[in-house]
């Protein structure tokens, strides 16, 4: 029996079944053809009666969108395939990034405190045969899903919200004047596949009695990477990256206050470098392996991932398996795309969190995306909202391109390695050591953004001409580990970057005047500063 079968089948939950399935995904989104769903349609017969203004599908993360939409008046309903619950592993984020759950008075301070399950300082930032960096105040702060999500649960019914647990999207028909979206009831599902038509909130609060379908003015795809909708959408698109994460929270480590932002202690093994994070939980310590790859049919399995974390982790950490008390584990794989955010074909669909796919691909995670973006989201459906906006064309406004996170496609690539590729064993690790240097040597204003999926124009300027003065030798071999195709697209992307920087100011100088133009134009004219500000990194 291996290491991981061992481990994981002493654990509750049938862990072990988990990660295969899991498995099974990730073997299915390497092979091709992929099967497309149809659970979108179009109908040119109006719907007539409209009984919200939004419905969200999709509750982990959707449920802050939902919280800030039913708390500025909106008719919103919130469905969820299970129970609405947080996770037990803690989501890592930096302080600053919370106060918009105050400035949406989505939490009270000491709301927002208890929601920290743990802190700590310094992180640090290693690479094989490089120096150790160490870096304050960065993605050093864990919340705690479970209360966060009771807690916007709550202020989201209070405010009239309308929240259905155990019931999943089905389908949805959009009609002129809305959307009407089928549900499928899965507590209530019988061996036939039919529903029992008995009720099915747990909120005693709800107004909706034997729920099989919802009209809305718009739906928001709030699913995540795997939603039917962006399945469709995307028609089967293989993603050109994949982040493979596996990890656990355990007990028995040796006493270690610190952190790990991103850590790599190995040179290039299985075509994949290895990065490590670590840091303090409240109920032990959680470390991650992860890797970027492409979707290529011979890549490796999570299971043989998680095998290489526990024959690893004894070196990484200074511990013996043995000494170990694993509370939970984690694993994952999370695609990303270069045509992201997605652009849906249709009117009054509107793809938030990972589901939109606007997250960085270096990021595995779609929380702190959701969080730096779910001010400039709740104001744009508001505004869409109240004027009626909600074509394809002006949703897309919602989503838009930024470059700041289009040209970290090339960072994701120079920190990958084709599966007939061939590098020098520690080319990745060298490449970091000396791009991290450099934005260390230029400063905290250039190092801390970065690590927190922020790119700037001028701190990427400063690093690339200081990495490429000082160790020239380091960046040659990058051309031809990306390849000249990704260096010219990223160079497109680094010129528009540049492009924002200088539009958002100029456009903040026209915010006063916009006032007086028409309602469609102002919408319009505040989704492109926006666009400017989060796509020039103008929001850090």
């Amino acid at each position: 029996m291996s290491q991981t079968a061992q481990i994981l089948s002493q654990l509750p939950g049938d862990v072990l079944e988990r990660l295969r399935s899991t498995d099974k995904l990730w073997q299915a989104l390497r092979q091709e053809p992929t099967t497309v769903p149809l659970v979108v349609k179009e109908s040119k017969e109006p719907l007539g009666c409209v009984d919200w203004d939004v419905v969200i599908c999709g509750g982990t993360l959707g449920i802050a969108i939902a919280a800030a939409l039913q708390r500025r008046g909106w008719r919103v309903a919130l469905i969820e395939r299970g129970i609405l619950r947080g996770r037990d592993q803690e989501w890592n984020i930096s302080r600053k990034e919370l106060d918009v759950f105050l400035e949406l008075e989505l939490l009270s301070p000491s709301e927002l405190e208890q929601a920290i399950a743990s802190e700590y300082n310094p992180g640090r930032v290693s690479f094989f045969q490089g120096q150790d960096l160490w870096i304050r105040d960065v993605l050093n702060i864990g919340v705690d899903p479970v209360f966060l999500l009771d807690t916007l649960k709550s202020k989201f019914l209070d405010a009239g919200g309308q929240l259905l647990e155990k019931t999943a999207f089905e389908s949805a028909i959009i009609h002129p004047d809305g959307v009407r979206i089928n549900l499928e009831l899965e507590e209530n599902k019988l061996d036939s596949g039919t529903v029992k038509p008995q009720q099915l909130l747990n909120n005693p609060k709800s107004k909706i009695q034997n729920p099989k379908s919802l009209n809305t003015r718009l739906l928001i795809d709030a699913m995540g990477h795997f939603s039917p909708i962006v399945k469709q959408a995307r028609q089967g698109q293989k993603p050109e990256g994949v982040c493979l994460v596996v990890g656990s929270c355990a007990q028995g480590f040796p006493k270690n206050d610190t952190g790990d932002l991103i850590v790599s202690f190995t040179a290039i093994q299985n075509q994949c470098q290895y990065f490590w994070e670590a840091f303090p939980a409240r109920d032990g310590r959680t470390t991650y392996l992860f890797t970027y790859l492409d979707a290529n049919p011979q890549r490796p399995s999570l299971e043989f991932l998680f095998e290489e974390y526990l024959r690893l982790l004894p070196d990484y950490q200074g511990v013996e398996l043995s000494k170990l008390e694993f509370k939970r584990v984690l694993f994952g794989f999370f695609p990303s795309y270069k045509q992201s955010p997605i652009k849906m074909p249709w009117s009054r669909i509107l793809p938030v969190g990972d589901s939109s796919g606007g997250q960085s691909p270096v990021s595995f995670g779609g929380f702190g995306s959701m969080v730096r973006n779910l001010e400039r989201l709740t104001q744009g459906i508001d505004d869409a909202l109240k004027g009626d906006f909600l074509s394809r064309n002006a949703l897309k406004q919602l989503q838009p391109y930024q470059p700041n996170i289009a040209v970290t496609w090339m960072f994701q690539r120079a920190m990958s390695v084709g599966i007939e590729q061939q590098l020098k064993p520690n080319q990745i690790n060298q490449l970091l050591t000396g791009v991290f240097q450099s934005m260390a040597d230029l400063g905290d204003d250039v190092l801390h953004p970065f690590l927190q999926d922020v790119v700037q124009f001028s701190g990427l300027s400063k690093t690339l001409l200081l990495t490429s003065l000082t160790k020239p030798g380091l960046v040659i071999p990058v051309i031809p580990h990306v390849g000249l195709t990704t260096l010219l697209e990223w160079m497109v992307h680094y010129i528009n970057l540049g492009i924002y920087s200088g539009l958002y100011p100029v456009g903040q100088l026209m915010k006063e005047p916009s006032k007086t133009l028409p309602p469609i134009t102002q919408y319009y004219y505040y989704r492109w500063l926006e666009a400017w500000r989060y796509g020039s990194g103008g929001d850090y």
